[in-house]
């Protein structure tokens, strides 16, 4: 006698179907913001008074026209993301001091 699995045909494997993938459609990546114009904070270091606050960045670099010397101010940005003012670098303000006559 035989075992009845090796007499029964067993039926063949199915072949795997070919899968064919589509190429992914490129994702639009959304428009960025219109960025706020900056703000500018002028603060005179010997008295401590502001002499500007809100200030864009034409009337910040019209009223170093009037300072001595760029380390007689302190100048910030406004910072959207932190929601508080931001001191320039000395390089930032430097920048900003050689617009003064343009």
């Amino acid at each position: 006698m035989r075992p009845l699995d090796s007499v029964l045909r067993k039926p063949e494997p199915k072949p795997d179907l070919a899968l064919v993938g589509r190429k992914p459609q490129p994702r639009q990546e959304p428009a960025p913001e219109p960025r706020n114009p900056r703000r500018f904070k002028v603060v005179d270091v010997m008295t401590a008074a502001v002499k500007a606050e809100n200030a864009s960045t034409r009337a910040t670099v019209d009223l170093l026209s009037d300072v001595r010397s760029v380390a007689d101010v302190r100048i910030y940005v406004w910072s959207d993301a932190a929601g508080r003012w931001r001191l320039l670098t000395l390089g930032e303000q430097r920048r900003l001091w050689e617009l003064r006559g343009r």
